[in-house]
């Protein structure tokens, strides 16, 4: 049943990154994210009323820090979605856990300069490999800015997930992270939107359609919906088994493209995909054996969130 959870959140995931690309032909990249956010806050109020949960934290600080982190990664992350194929778009998103191996491998090298963990930096190694052969299409049809914006997603989206799990190690329950997050990317999105403008006349923000209410609303429930699928598929899973799931959204996402909008990708593309999978499958399985029985995962251990 834990499998299944993983599967269904991959694949609610994959119908938002869809959803983001549809809708990025009709709202700026800021309207997007703050709608995003909007849906979320409202779902999860509604969620923590039920359960009578409280939104009191003692730990603002750090909430803010991962808020502020995540929004600037979902924001580039949207960006980078509406820019390029979908399936390069989430893959490049993929690679937050080999950014928080690297952060890790580092941090453990400076502090040990006499243990060098081979393993990861094979891993690490081939996923820039990986990157290389995804990008080769975006870079030849002048794509670079949206493959480079892609990246930096990713390498924010780590830092975020490390967040998470502090803010877990210091007690606070996963809907109060969410929640916080939701409502600093709505509060991020409207200022984003404000900076952007509008010719005189015009108004602020983008007229509705129903074809537009209907992606938005898509966006934001299927990231709430995966966000709970993919906790519970942590909190009653195998750690191992469920991360590597994880990675079936670049399958979905693929589809999607070429369901959509006829994507088609040479064989070093499919390879470079491979790669980076690989990669982060490797680095995930080094991450989680090394972890002795008993004792709390490490902050290399994929977090329910996609940011």
């Amino acid at each position: 049943m834990p499998s299944l959870w993983m599967l269904f959140a991959s694949f609610a995931f994959s119908i938002m990154g869809a959803a983001v690309k549809l809708a990025s032909t009709l709202y700026s990249t800021s309207e997007i994210v703050m709608y995003r956010g909007l849906v979320g806050t409202l779902m999860l109020l509604v969620l923590v009323r039920a359960q009578r949960g409280s939104l009191r934290t003692a730990f603002a600080g750090a909430h803010l820090w991962r808020a502020l982190v995540g929004v600037v990664s979902l924001w580039l992350w949207f960006y980078a979605i509406g820019k390029l194929p979908l399936a390069t778009a989430v893959t490049l998103n993929y690679m937050a856990p080999i950014w928080m191996s690297l952060f890790l491998l580092c941090a453990g090298w400076w502090q040990s300069k006499n243990h060098v963990e081979w393993p990861l930096i094979a891993a690490i190694g081939m996923s820039f490999v990986g990157v290389t052969l995804v990008l080769q299409p975006a870079v030849a049809a002048d794509q670079w800015l949206g493959g480079v914006v892609g990246i930096m997603s990713s390498v924010l989206s780590a830092l975020a997930y490390m967040q998470v799990r502090k803010l877990g190690q210091m007690g606070e329950p996963e809907y109060r992270v969410v929640f916080y997050f939701s409502l600093m990317t709505v509060c991020a999105g409207a200022f984003g939107t404000i900076l952007e403008g509008r010719p005189a006349g015009m108004p602020m923000l983008t007229p509705h359609t129903p074809y537009g209410v209907a992606l938005l609303l898509a966006i934001g429930v299927s990231a709430a919906m995966a966000q709970m699928a993919m906790t519970r598929a942590y909190r009653v899973g195998k750690v191992l088994v469920v991360a590597n799931l994880q990675y079936t959204g670049i399958i979905f996402s693929s589809l999607w493209g070429m369901l959509l909008w006829g994507d088609r990708f040479s064989w070093y593309v499919w390879l470079g995909m491979g790669v980076i999978l690989a990669s982060g499958i490797a680095a995930t399985f080094y991450n989680t054996k090394k972890t002795p029985r008993g004792a709390a995962v490490t902050d290399t251990d994929p977090i329910a969130s996609e940011v």
